[in-house]
């Protein structure tokens, strides 16, 4: 099992891969004119999981990996989100 974040178009999406092809999108960062969106993805409304204009790049992705978010969906706990970005696939 393990946890990376992905390109895509607008931004990252954190990615939590079971190894048996299974991936799911557990958050996301994206670059807007103010600064950068960030959000970590949650099965019930809890606003405080996202934030507008946030500075940075890494601050958006700390923002993120701040709530374990792959821990509500199956991931260990204490999984660590490798350095690497992935590419995006190509379609």
């Amino acid at each position: 099992m393990k946890v990376f974040w992905r390109e895509r178009r607008a931004g990252l999406s954190l990615v939590l891969d079971d190894e048996s092809g299974e991936e799911q999108e557990v958050g996301a960062v994206r670059r807007t004119p103010r600064g950068f969106d960030a959000f970590a993805k949650t099965f019930t409304y809890d606003p405080g999981r996202a934030q507008k204009g946030i500075p940075s790049l890494e601050e958006a992705k700390t923002f993120v990996e701040s709530f374990h978010p792959w821990e509500m969906f199956g991931g260990e706990p204490g999984l660590e989100v490798e350095q690497a970005v992935h590419p995006m696939p190509e379609a």
